[in-house]
């Protein structure tokens, strides 16, 4: 066995013996996908539901759920939107730094207002999505929150307009 072959724990059950196995994305086969894509259309779908669909007994979906949800390939979340909760402005940043980009982007990350950053390699070291309630709160959460981080140099703010389109389809293909 190649060592770089995961593991699989003796088990009376072929679906028992999958479960073990530590997912990665070429470790998920079609029907992980599936119940991927019917969690993502309706993430409160029963798993009696899902088995029918996708042909196993409930207890198999409902283990393969957990040992998804459990490696951290997927996450059921309740996806708000920001606008009805009284949020009235949204926008990506885009942050240049001098000096450790980690420690810039962990401080970004503990910002409440941030809800997305990542470590980028084009012309912004980092890009977070960020909230606000209106455009004051916008202005202090830039000038105090962002810019006052020790190694950011230029900030540069993209207000969103309009939604055109937002997705999370993207791990069933």
């Amino acid at each position: 066995m190649p060592a770089n072959t995961p593991k699989i724990k003796s088990s009376k059950s072929a679906e028992r013996t999958n479960l073990e196995l530590l997912p990665t994305p070429n470790a998920l086969d079609a029907t992980d996908r599936h119940i991927i894509g019917l969690l993502q259309v309706d993430g409160r779908r029963s798993y009696g539901a899902i088995a029918e669909e996708v042909g196993l007994s409930e207890t198999a979906v409902r283990r393969r759920v957990q040992r998804l949800r459990d490696s951290g390939v997927m996450q059921i979340v309740a996806i708000t939107d920001p606008l009805q909760l009284g949020y009235g402005r949204e926008a990506l940043v885009g942050i240049r730094v001098h000096g450790d980009v980690r420690t810039v982007a962990d401080r970004i990350a503990a910002i409440e207002e941030a809800n997305y950053v990542v470590m980028t390699a084009g012309s912004f070291d980092i890009i977070a999505e960020v909230i606000a309630v209106d455009d004051a709160a916008l202005v202090h959460l830039l000038n105090d929150s962002i810019r006052s981080i020790p190694g950011v140099t230029e900030v540069e703010t993209f207000l969103y307009l309009q939604l055109s389109k937002q997705t999370y389809a993207w791990g069933t293909k």
